[in-house]
């Protein structure tokens, strides 16, 4: 599994360059609010295993009203950091790795809003 390239965002952890995207529209089970906000991250220049991260909130365009925050590029290095210390390997095919964080592991200044439409 890959991620496009149209969309994504490209970001630096340490040495390594990594791309990032999160889903603009959410799908029918995050616009409902039972599933979390999520987005994949994958290492830039060679296919191996995804990172999928899925927040403590709902999609920003949920169609019920929720908390939610902006995935910003301090976040996803945060959690680039975080799946590389739980054994994250960006360039060894596999499947997709999970990570859900929680809400004490956001990083200081995450900014909380509630989620309308």
């Amino acid at each position: 599994m890959s991620l496009v390239k149209k969309g994504s965002r490209r970001i630096a952890v340490g040495e390594t360059l990594y791309r990032w995207t999160v889903r603009k529209r959410p799908t029918y089970c995050q616009g409902n609010g039972w599933t979390p906000l999520t987005f994949a991250v994958e290492h830039y220049e060679q296919q191996g295993s995804v990172l999928v991260v899925s927040l403590p909130c709902v999609h920003p365009r949920s169609w019920l009203l929720g908390r939610s925050t902006t995935v910003r590029p301090a976040l996803v290095a945060s959690a680039i950091r975080t799946a590389l210390d739980s054994g994250w390997t960006p360039l060894q095919p596999g499947p997709a790795f999970r990570l859900s964080l929680k809400e004490e592991e956001l990083p200081e200044g995450t900014a909380w809003f509630t989620a309308t439409i």
